[in-house]
């Protein structure tokens, strides 16, 4: 198990850490803006929109969350050893 270092296993707890900081941060900030120039008429339009929104967080929070651990664990890795 020469692969799974402890350099790169703190890499990737920091990396995860900054992941859910960055999904929360970037993910209020676009759906404010999504928000903002939502143009839903009606019960239906606006559901959709909602709908919409809870998997662009899904995408975010699998993209963020899911990125930043793997490249924490290569910059520990890099960088302790």
């Amino acid at each position: 198990m020469e692969w799974l270092s402890p350099a790169g296993l703190i890499g990737a707890l920091i990396g995860l850490a900054v992941g859910w900081i960055d999904w929360r941060i970037v993910g209020r900030m676009v759906e404010g803006k999504l928000r903002q120039l939502d143009r839903s008429e009606d019960a239906i339009q606006r559901a959709d929109f909602e709908r919409r929104i809870v998997w662009f967080h899904r995408l975010l929070a699998v993209a963020t969350i899911g990125f930043f651990p793997v490249l924490g664990y290569w910059l520990g890795r890099a960088i302790g050893g």
